[in-house]
């Protein structure tokens, strides 16, 4: 009995050093003075990178109270990646509190709840685990969204976000319970054994859609991303970088689980194009389509990040839309690519500072390539990855993306893709010629050491990522096949 109880915590040693290290640190920042905030943050990174450390040398496999938590290949890869983007969050906010005076110990506190939260989510094996990991995530990211209490904007992308995730986690609790109430299960798979093999009630299908729908809400997919703009402009910067990766990440393998083992086996025997991929094909053209259009006439670059996120989450919807494991591969390497871009993305819109404070016009960019050279040739790289020009790592996410969807009969969703896809690259390439081509404007402070190891070395990765790729696919491969 005693040695069961052991290898169940075991099992989930990573969550459990990321809760008790938590409530360490808000103890640390309570009892400590002003520069506490400092020594959390520094105390949280090591954390972060002593748990990623667990996770790839003790490499657990097993089931934690029968199915509640799923702890598998894909969850470990997915949770590194999330951790990945809570650590370079932590270490990109470094040089942002000194310059702005951002000493706010909670931040680090708040950032490795949200990443607990999302640790359950990612390994969620039944509906309860799913709905306590996704409401842990949720409650930590409103409270990080209106953190500045001084800044007018960032108390209104709180109660924004606030609101609308409140409606979002209502809508996921409705379809839960008609799922439950057809099937009288709360597991993944179980769910799936007792509706098997019968005509879909109209009752189970409004569940797949309702869950959907919550779901879309924390990956910005279309028609759920109203909040995405707002949120990204009025949050702070280093905040907005990890609401941009992290939980995208997580979010996006709780869609691929829940897909997975309950929508999959129901599809067969529906219709021709099953309920859960209607919805999926439907939410990847609308993201797509608005992300492209909708960031044209953006001249704020976290707004404009707002409308890639949102179009970059309908790229990934296009992989899952197939439905098999070729089409999950493609997704998580193509979150893979858009973690690695995204954080250097914002590492540069950190260091967009001037004497005056940070800017975030595009235009303020004009000429960096004259007064700054190393932040324009990173930033383009950046910008040509997300546009997905051969041969940055961009260009690969969608090509396994679309690859996926082409091998799955859904070529025209691929062909919209593609022409999204171009349109999209006018607003990168528009950021490029004003760096390049512009007349140089004011000079942006040094870079700290910080943002210049977070921006080399997401240039790094994306610039080799053709030789790592064969890496990243047998990884992707290996944790795409425990699904099936």
């Amino acid at each position: 009995m005693q040695s069961e109880i052991i290898t169940q915590l075991v099992l989930i040693l990573p969550e459990i050093l990321i809760a008790l290290g938590a409530i360490m640190l808000l103890m640390i920042g309570v009892y400590s003075n002003a520069r506490a905030s400092l020594t959390v943050t520094g105390l949280a990174m090591a954390l972060l990178v002593a748990t990623i450390i667990i996770l790839i040398v003790f490499p657990k496999t097993g089931l934690f109270q029968t199915n509640a938590l799923i702890i598998d290949s894909f969850g470990r890869y997915m949770k590194i990646l999330t951790l990945i983007g809570a650590l370079f969050a932590l270490i990109m906010s470094v040089g942002f509190a000194n310059a702005q005076k951002f000493n706010i110990f909670e931040f680090p506190v708040l950032v490795l709840l949200a990443t607990l939260g999302m640790m359950l989510m990612i390994s969620a094996g039944n509906m309860l685990s799913l709905y306590m990991g996704l409401e842990l995530q949720s409650l930590a990211l409103y409270a990080l969204a209106a953190i500045n209490r001084n800044n007018v904007k960032s108390s209104e992308a709180g109660i924004k976000y606030f609101v609308l995730g409140a409606l979002s986690s209502g809508m996921l609790l409705y379809g839960i319970s008609l799922l439950y109430g057809f099937s009288g299960q709360i597991g993944f798979h179980e769910i799936a054994l007792a509706l098997k093999g019968e005509n879909l009630q109209l009752g189970v299908i409004f569940g797949i859609v309702f869950i959907l729908a919550g779901l879309a809400f924390k990956i910005s997919a279309v028609p759920f991303h109203m909040w995405t703009p707002d949120v990204y402009e009025g949050a702070p910067t280093p905040i907005t970088a990890f609401f941009a990766g992290a939980p995208k990440v997580a979010a996006m393998a709780l869609i691929i689980r829940i897909i997975v083992m309950t929508f999959i086996p129901l599809g067969h025997v529906d219709s021709a194009m099953p309920a859960w991929q209607q919805i999926l094909v439907f939410m990847a053209l609308a993201s797509m389509i608005l992300g492209a259009f909708a960031a044209i006439g953006q001249n704020n670059i976290k707004r404009l990040m707002a409308y890639s996120s949102i179009s970059h989450m309908g790229y990934a919807l296009v992989g899952l839309s197939a439905g098999d494991m070729l089409g999950v591969k493609s997704v998580i390497l193509y979150m893979t690519i858009y973690l690695g871009a995204t954080l250097g993305s914002f590492a540069f819109i950190l260091g967009m500072r001037s004497k005056s404070g940070n800017v975030e016009n595009i235009y303020d960019l004009s000429g960096l390539a004259k007064t700054n050279p190393f932040m324009a040739i990173v930033m383009t790289i950046q910008l040509f990855s997300l546009a997905s020009i051969p041969p940055m790592a961009g260009f690969f996410g969608k090509w396994y993306t679309f690859s996926a969807a082409v091998h799955a009969g859904l070529t025209p969703l691929a062909i919209v893709g593609m022409i999204a896809s171009v349109i999209g690259a006018f607003y990168y390439l528009r950021v490029i010629k004003i760096m390049w081509f512009d007349d140089a404007k004011a000079h942006f402070v040094i870079l700290s050491k910080e943002l210049q190891f977070c921006l080399g070395l997401s240039a790094l990765f994306i610039l080799f990522y053709t030789f790592l790729g064969i890496w990243f696919t047998e990884l992707a491969e290996q944790a795409a096949a425990v699904l099936f």
